[in-house]
């Protein structure tokens, strides 16, 4: 797996925003696939399903635009001057701590007026939807009594295991509490308009609703199925419906799975009559297709959100439209009936 190209430049901000920087900015680059034309209330959201609810909520009244380009991975993504000048002049920043340091960096040294920070709207979980390493291939119960242990191992011991997954917003569901904060900060920001933001939030919620519903009918007939995917992102999709989630990688794509690791992943193939592996956009599918075809099943590309491909933002692809994309992927690659 190669490392990913880092992001700098690329991520061009609307001359409004760079013009009240006060700052010159020496070169252009390609725009960012924010909306709006540079009116209205400017927002500025750090990677793509907060840019989403962004202009869910603020429809009309908003102008928001992405530091993350499009088809770019947000974890490593570098801030230009200019942009992060304008995170403290921007009328409202959502972002997400811990996820992207250059976003955090800025959002602390700049300090906005109003910010929404994701990561306090959700509870994030270490190992969502995924059973701990050393104990693939157990039954349901055997797993229960393993979390029971290792939860009170945890409290024992004042720490956990590893980084919390940081991909909560493929749980539609989690994604609504983001549109309570969206729409509190915009009306803070823009008071005559408080109605408006607080009515899009409550339809957007809606419109999450629906998109759960479907995932929760489609998806219900593989209840206990398991989920590999080529790296661990899709947890709080497992949780939700019933799946479980085998990262081929951690968390972090760039990780190499060991041999070991591989091994233990044909195992559970095997064991559980896993026929489908699933890879991602925006990430290198190599070790995972090589993966696949030395264990003889199938691969599919599911979309982990983080950002939208270039071909996406062309046809106007929005985070329902991905979503369920992804659904018709899943039903496909596991087998649901």
């Amino acid at each position: 797996m190669t490392r990913r190209a880092t992001l700098g430049l690329a991520a061009a901000l609307p001359l409004s925003l760079v013009l009240a920087s006060c700052a010159t900015d020496g070169g252009s680059g390609a725009t960012d696939g924010g909306s709006g034309d540079g009116d209205g209330v400017q927002v500025l959201a750090s990677f793509y399903p907060l840019q989403y609810v962004a202009e869910q909520v603020g429809g009309d009244l908003v102008n928001v635009e992405n530091l993350t380009p499009p088809a770019a991975e947000p974890h490593d993504l570098e801030l230009a001057p200019a942009q992060v000048r304008a995170v403290g002049t921007a009328d409202v920043v959502v972002y997400q701590s811990g996820f992207q340091p250059a976003v955090d960096e800025a959002v602390e040294s700049r300090a906005p007026e109003h910010v929404v920070d994701a990561a306090e709207m959700v509870e994030l979980e270490e190992s969502p939807g995924t059973i701990e390493d050393g104990h693939e291939g157990e039954t349901a119960e055997e797993h229960a009594e393993h979390a029971d242990e290792e939860e009170e191992h945890a409290e024992d011991d004042g720490h956990g295991h590893g980084p919390l997954d940081p991909h909560f917003w493929l749980d539609p569901t989690l994604l609504e509490p983001v549109a309570d904060a969206v729409a509190e900060q915009l009306a803070a920001a823009d008071p005559d308009n408080a109605d408006t933001y607080a009515a899009n939030a409550e339809a957007l919620q809606g419109t999450l609703d629906d998109l759960d519903a479907d995932f929760a009918t489609a998806l219900e007939p593989c209840a206990g199925e398991t989920l590999v995917t080529s790296h661990a992102a899709f947890g709080y999709l497992a949780e939700r419906y019933g799946l479980t989630q085998v990262g081929v990688a951690e968390i972090d794509p760039e990780t190499e799975p060991s041999p070991a690791r591989l091994r233990e992943i044909g195992e559970v193939v095997e064991h559980e009559g896993v026929q489908t592996l699933f890879t991602e956009t925006l990430t290198s599918p190599k070790v995972t297709e090589t993966l696949a075809a030395d264990l003889g099943v199938g691969t599919a590309v599911l979309n982990p959100l983080e950002g939208l491909t270039t071909e996406e933002v062309d046809a106007g692809a929005d985070y329902v439209d991905v979503m369920t994309e992804n659904l018709a992927t899943l039903r496909d690659g596991l087998g649901c009936a």
